[in-house]
């Protein structure tokens, strides 16, 4: 009887203001909630229509603002009751302060991934180094991404790793140098050599004709002359032309007889005759002199060795 009581007290007395209170409270939530939907989508729209994030992130990021969002209405809704929501926020803020100092490094990847989805350094399909390994962008996730190394390896990457150090990005521009070599002999005229091998690497398939082909000597070796063959091309051809490359060279200097470059081999000085000769008779006159000089020695000994013989 008492609790009934007490609650009949309350309702004759503070009824209609919490009455009040709930229906406002109900009508803020359902304002509350289609405003935070619209803000929601019409964000969406805008990463859509920007083209500049994938679908997925806009939605990830999308859904966080809304949850944030709601957050705020859930305290504001609470103020309407009279409810202290000082030390909410204080708990919350607490709560977020351990979370990332907890999830430092996942929340540093994460913010990495959104940077890499907004400035676009590269995108799926493109054919990168980043983090030390070169290969094809398979994916790029809100923490990590994956890049497919040219040996079909696949590779994770944390992002946070990507976005803060070097990135090369071999798709961006429309073609690429493709750097070969060729050597030929000595007495190959190299002016020669690059008038055959210009046309014969021009007619490459996925060759570029601007720029078109260098061939030019890059230096000077003890066997010959180094030529450097450099051909453009789309990073999509890029090792097609490099074999091909090296075939055509093969078979331009086969064709034009050129001989093999060969290592120069330098022998030491050998003593011409007349010095041998002169070397041996100064090694004979030694001998003898030395026979000599061993033959009155004895004699002299001997003669000692037998005294009274006259």
């Amino acid at each position: 009887m008492d609790v009934l009581h007490t609650i009949w007290a309350f309702l004759a007395t503070q009824g209609i203001d919490f009455g009040i209170k709930v229906i406002g409270a109900i009508a803020a939530w359902i304002i509350g909630r289609w405003l935070i939907s619209l803000a929601s989508r019409f964000m969406e729209h805008i990463f859509e229509r920007a083209g500049r994030i994938d679908v997925t992130v806009a939605k990830y990021l999308a859904t966080i603002v809304s949850g944030f969002l709601t957050l705020v209405l859930i305290l504001a809704l609470l103020s309407i009751f009279g409810i202290q929501t000082t030390s909410f926020v204080a708990l919350l803020a607490g709560l977020g302060l351990a979370i990332g100092t907890a999830w430092g490094g996942l929340l540093a990847h994460f913010a990495a991934g959104v940077f890499l989805q907004v400035l676009r350094p590269f995108k799926v399909g493109d054919f990168v180094t980043a983090a030390t390994v070169t290969g094809t962008v398979r994916e790029i996730g809100l923490f990590v991404s994956k890049i497919v190394t040219p040996d079909n390896v696949e590779t994770i990457i944390g992002n946070n790793a990507i976005f803060s150090g070097l990135i090369q990005n071999y798709s961006s521009l429309p073609y690429r140098r493709v750097e070969c070599t060729a050597k030929i002999a000595n007495g190959v005229d190299p002016r020669d050599a690059i008038a055959r091998l210009q046309p014969a690497i021009a007619a490459i398939p996925n060759v570029t004709t601007t720029p078109a082909p260098d061939v030019e000597i890059l230096q000077f070796t003890p066997e010959g002359p180094l030529l450097a063959v450099r051909p453009y091309t789309h990073t999509d051809h890029y090792w097609q032309v490099w074999f091909d490359t090296n075939r055509t060279i093969v078979d331009v200097f086969t064709a034009a007889g050129y001989p093999v470059p060969q290592t120069p081999i330098v022998y030491g000085n050998a003593p011409t005759n007349g010095s041998a000769r002169k070397s041996n008779e100064a090694v004979h006159g030694d001998l003898d002199g030395h026979s000599d000089a061993s033959v009155s020695n004895g004699e002299g000994a001997g003669s000692r060795g037998r005294p009274g013989l006259e």
